[in-house]
């Protein structure tokens, strides 16, 4: 295997799906500024999730109406500063 391939930041992140609030943690190397307080009292670094499989269609087996405008302009402020 190639030397230095995989990033060595692995660190406890907490995931919240922010349409209902949904969370979970599990070790991730993604970037975050926010930090959010976890159940076992200690403070993680804050990823927040668009939609989950709490969420998503195909996971709950309801439709739901999604505001595709609202996403899109989310999306294009996410990456315009990029």
């Amino acid at each position: 295997m190639k030397k230095d391939l995989h990033p060595s930041s692995y660190r406890p992140v907490v995931f919240k799906d922010m349409s209902n609030d949904y969370a979970f943690l599990t070790k991730s190397c993604v970037d975050t500024k926010e930090t959010i307080k976890w159940e076992d009292g200690n403070e993680y670094p804050l990823y927040k999730l668009e939609i989950s499989h709490t969420s998503h269609p195909f996971y709950t087996g309801k439709m739901k109406l999604v505001d595709t405008a609202g996403r899109i302009d989310k999306f294009k402020n996410r990456y315009a500063k990029k």
